[in-house]
């Protein structure tokens, strides 16, 4: 079971089966409606997966731009080609920026949220510009002018956009349909209440799409990046994570502070020995949420391997993180766990303790802290060791 700080701070953490269809409904809702309580790992994951559709869109939109020059060119008369040639050659760069300003941006998460936007905005722009400035008796000349929001709509659900993003879009594109209408006169006719039907109708399709996109993409990070049976970080997320301090260590020139905790259950064998493993997994379970309730919710944990957890405390100094360390430790110690029989299971951890004062690689801070804990352990167990 995941613990109580994990779910409410990263919704891609694995939650238990909900009492009901209701509850479980609006806790998936609540997932993809903002990106508010995702974490920041899943920020980054999810906008790297957004940048490639956002590329591949936008390459499409490119190379179909210069194919509606030829149906402008047969249908349209010469007094309205002048304003929307103009328009698509914009829109064509703008198209090309966005796609240059994607494939640039593999870090800049912002960035690349921007991008995305920018695909959506620029047509809708461009059938904007053209309806204000093509002259009132022209405008019926507009060929397949008028299905640019339905397209813009639709495409939505191609992104794993939130809710409220592609809420938000839907509704300026259904005002561009309202201007369009006006400017066209079929603003409350019969056939305009229909395209306003149709547009709604795409909004909700489009809407139900990212709802299980993002749902997908939410459950397959959680499969990816945490452990099945704790709902911990995993080693790789783990080593990512650490990974991307060294990142920004290699980029700043300066040493990101932070303090890694290796722990281990002292004597976890025995327990397996004498209670079973279905009690050993029950231990590690309530072993991890235990960890977890004592650190902050920028911090995290990862179950490293079998009975040893890692814990890193960002921002934390040695004496901050051996502060903590025997916070854990005493919490555990103080804590009661029965077997199935209802016969208490006494369980303490060793911790060992590192906290590097300069840059260096996460592999060597993860061996001091081993050691450590290696060194606390061989002097009795339950026990905190520092240096």
């Amino acid at each position: 079971m995941p613990t109580r700080l994990e779910r409410r701070r990263d919704p891609s953490v694995a939650k238990p089966a909900e009492t009901s269809w209701v509850a479980s409904t609006m806790s998936a809702l609540s997932d993809t409606l903002t990106t508010r309580h995702h974490s920041r790992d899943f920020v980054f994951a999810h906008g790297h997966y957004l940048r490639s559709r956002v590329m591949a869109v936008g390459f499409i939109f490119l190379l179909l731009s210069p194919l509606w020059l030829l149906i402008d060119a047969l249908m349209l008369p010469q007094a309205v080609q002048r304003y929307t040639l103009a328009g698509r050659v914009i829109m064509m760069l703008g198209f090309a920026g966005v796609v240059w300003w994607a494939w640039r941006s593999e870090e800049n998460i912002r960035r690349i949220r921007f991008s995305a936007g920018a695909l959506i905005a620029l047509p809708a722009l461009f059938y904007a510009l053209v309806l204000s400035v093509v002259p009132h008796d022209a405008n019926q000349a507009l060929v397949g002018y008028n299905f640019i929001p339905f397209l813009l709509v639709a495409a939505l659900s191609v992104f794993p956009f939130t809710l409220l993003e592609s809420l938000l879009a839907g509704l300026l594109l259904q005002a561009l349909l309202v201007f369009a209408q006006h400017v066209n006169g079929s603003w409350l006719t019969p056939a305009g209440l229909e395209a306003q039907w149709l547009l709604a109708t795409l909004l909700v399709v489009a809407l139900t799409a990212n709802h299980f996109q993002l749902s997908l993409l939410l459950r397959l990070y959680r499969q990816a990046t945490h452990d099945a049976l704790t709902g911990l970080l995993n080693r790789g997320a783990l080593e990512r994570r650490l990974a991307e301090i060294e990142r920004e260590e290699a980029r700043t020139g300066k040493p990101v502070p932070y303090a890694l905790l290796m722990l281990d259950i002292d004597h976890f064998k025995r327990v397996n020995d004498t209670h079973g493993h279905s009690v050993g997994d029950k231990v590690l379970r309530e072993f991890a949420r235990l960890i977890a309730l004592q650190v902050r919710a920028g911090d995290f944990v990862a179950r490293y391997g079998g009975e040893e957890f890692v814990v890193v405390l960002l921002g934390a100094d040695a004496e901050n993180a051996a502060l903590v360390a025997e916070r854990i430790r005493e919490t555990v110690e103080g804590a009661t766990l029965f077997d199935h029989d209802g016969n208490p299971v006494p369980v303490t951890t060793s911790i060992g303790v590192a906290c590097p004062d300069a840059p260096q690689a996460s592999e060597a801070t993860l061996k001091v802290a081993d050691e450590r804990l290696y060194h606390a352990k061989e002097s009795g167990r339950n026990r905190v060791c520092n240096g």
